[in-house]
């Protein structure tokens, strides 16, 4: 499976490490900041590209470096980046004019989450998911959460 992820950050990056790692699987990452890269080799014992990673500088939202990264090949497709407005659109993107299935953004705003999650993108928000996870802590039950 070929995999694209669009932002190198904390979350894009383990993710990313994780999938290179998975048998069969092929993972490019795009992201801004070409110092993001060094992100991808955290605790692997090879480097990204000879696991046959592939990194690409370029903003999220120019259709000319998500194609370099490899949009038209992609077989699912993250959005990570920083920037919940940025995550949405590149989704739609991504669903729409490349006709990825299987597309996952990152939504921090549980409103915005909830409200895109009902209208067809598969949302994940780490803000609902965290206070649900406290909450459950504290020994009260989980509130609803958008995944």
């Amino acid at each position: 499976m070929f995999v694209l992820i669009v932002g190198c950050g904390r979350t894009g990056s383990r993710v990313a490490r994780h999938l290179i790692q998975q048998e069969g699987n092929e993972v490019s990452v795009m992201d801004r900041d070409p110092e993001a890269y060094a992100r991808l080799e955290v605790g692997l014992e090879r480097p990204w590209s000879e696991l046959g990673g592939k990194f690409t500088v370029g903003a999220a939202l120019e259709t000319e470096a998500l194609e370099l990264a490899g949009i038209e090949k992609a077989d699912a497709f993250v959005a990570s980046t920083n920037g919940d407005n940025t995550n949405i659109v590149i989704s739609q993107i991504a669903r729409e004019r490349y006709g990825i299935d299987k597309v996952v953004a990152r939504i921090m705003d549980p409103a915005r989450a909830e409200f895109y999650g009902g209208r067809g993108l598969e949302i994940i928000c780490p803000t609902s998911i965290a206070a649900g996870m406290l909450g459950e802590a504290l020994g009260y039950p989980a509130t609803g959460t958008v995944s």
